[in-house]
């Protein structure tokens, strides 16, 4: 078996790995109803880690940053995942069917947990029967399926009522104390100047006011000194840490490790 295969249409998708994966780091632009089927998923916002395992369900509210690690399951040797972004067009269609829509003033947890109910049960496992049939897949039923789930959380989830039918933009926010929190995102700068409520070329200006260097080389240089904390003093490996301080791979880490030390990652002692 392959170590993985992705089935993705229209804002859904079913995932099944064979190896513990850490793919899928990166920002979540809508807001995401997921489903553990087999395995267990760890969810890193940088704050704190959440922990799925297999039968859970839970909610991603939207505009977060965000490091996951599916693990297969040790019997069956596979982690298996359905994931399903609910896409503002999608919000708009139902939002008159709801009440009290006011956006909260309190931001919700990264991952909201959300308790087995039979319909959200019947609904996985309804979606996954179809996505894995041979049947060509129909955009117009998959449409339909995200809006039932949609509804369906809604109808059991009063209190997220105003979480999904937020579509504000995220406001101007302290651009130093974010920075610090997040760097080792690998997201683009233009992720982390939405996140903050500014366009990249004020993100790029706020920036070097603040740190008195650009955002690129502020990165970089903070990455290799988490990373160099973390092999130095906490014993890891660098082929582990480079993903968890935000390079995209092993041997632009090591490059660049390399350069600013005088040493390869694996001869730090």
């Amino acid at each position: 078996m392959e170590n993985s295969s992705i089935n993705k249409v229209s804002g859904v998708i079913y995932s099944c790995y064979t190896r513990m994966s850490r793919e899928g780091e990166n920002f979540i632009p809508e807001h995401v109803f997921t489903y553990i089927e087999s395995g267990s998923l760890a969810i890193n916002d940088g704050r704190k880690e959440y922990q799925l395992k297999a039968g859970d369900f839970a909610f991603y509210p939207k505009n977060r940053l965000a490091k996951f690690s599916k693990m297969p399951d040790v019997d069956k040797g596979e982690y298996k995942g359905l994931s399903i972004r609910l896409d503002a067009d999608t919000l708009l269609k139902i939002k008159d069917n709801f009440k009290d829509t006011s956006p909260l003033c309190d931001t919700p947890d990264s991952v909201i947990p959300l308790d087995p109910d039979p319909l959200f049960q019947s609904f996985a496992q309804s979606l996954i029967a179809y996505l894995n049939s041979t049947e060509e897949v129909n955009s117009t039923l998959i449409a339909l399926k995200v809006q039932e789930i949609a509804l369906l959380l809604a109808q059991k989830r009063a209190d997220l009522v105003p979480v999904l039918f937020d579509f504000r933009e995220p406001g101007k926010i302290g651009l130093k104390d974010f920075m610090l929190q997040n760097f080792n995102f690998n997201v683009p700068l233009e992720r982390f100047a939405y996140l903050t409520g500014r366009s990249l070329s004020t993100f790029k200006r706020d920036f070097e006011k603040i740190f008195g260097t650009t955002p690129s080389k502020w990165l970089q240089q903070k990455r290799l000194e988490e990373a160099h904390f973390l092999i130095a003093q906490k014993g890891k490996k660098a082929s582990d840490v480079y993903i968890e301080v935000g390079f995209e791979n092993l041997s632009h880490f090591s490059f660049a490790f390399k350069k600013a030390y005088g040493v390869a990652p694996s001869q730090l002692v």
